[in-house]
């Protein structure tokens, strides 16, 4: 399917069953790794995604795209690694959002401090004079407060980092800061979030969103 007869499918369906399991749901979990921070003026280098259904992560059906871009900052590349000069096909970026949302399809988004990155991607659209996402979206940087116990001998923080949630749950940070590593490291830890979940109360996917 193409990207702008997804878009035409989209307005014709309901995007989103509230009535089916978390087990049933199809997830997308996400990340991108960018030039910087500033929506307006940096991009998006690449976008690694994996599917999460049934308590399954799908390695083999991950997606990967490393994007051309002209804008580069020296700063970030020091993390994320991803050089001007890296030798891997890039197809423009256009191109590269017809690969990622005919992927996502009408799945429910997951990533970590997740307003970002779709905020990234959104712009990414916009500039290509395509819609917006309209898919669901769940934030384990706000998933992972639910499991926190509410007391005053317990110190919250405002934000928690994905390295936070990898040190908590013991997850592997071997490929972090890279946009495929990050996204496994975001789908295991959503796993021990809704586990952990279930430990407290009956979790059912409307009241992730809540």
């Amino acid at each position: 399917m193409s990207l702008f007869n997804f878009w035409k499918k989209e307005e014709e369906e309901k995007l989103f069953d509230e009535n089916i399991t978390i087990e049933e749901t199809r997830f997308i979990v996400l990340d991108t790794e960018t030039t910087g921070f500033d929506f307006e003026n940096d991009r998006i280098l690449c976008i690694g995604a994996l599917v999460l259904q049934n308590a399954t992560i799908s390695v083999q059906n991950s997606f990967e795209v490393y994007i051309e871009q002209d804008h580069y900052d020296e700063s970030t590349a020091q993390i994320h690694g991803i050089l001007k000069d890296f030798v891997v096909k890039r197809p423009s970026e256009a191109e590269a959002l017809e690969q990622f949302v005919n992927y996502l399809g009408d799945s429910v988004i997951i990533a970590h401090h997740a307003y970002f990155d779709i905020t990234m991607i959104n712009k990414a659209l916009e500039r290509n004079g395509l819609p917006e996402l309209k898919n669901k979206s769940l934030d384990t940087g706000i998933l992972y407060k639910k499991t926190l116990i509410k007391s005053h001998l317990f110190e919250r923080k405002d934000h928690y980092s994905l390295d936070d949630l990898a040190d908590k749950f013991d997850i592997s940070k071997k490929d972090r800061h890279t946009a495929l590593g990050d996204a496994y490291i975001t789908a295991i830890a959503f796993l021990k979030i809704v586990k952990k979940l279930r430990e407290k109360k009956e979790v059912t996917l409307n009241k992730l969103f809540k």
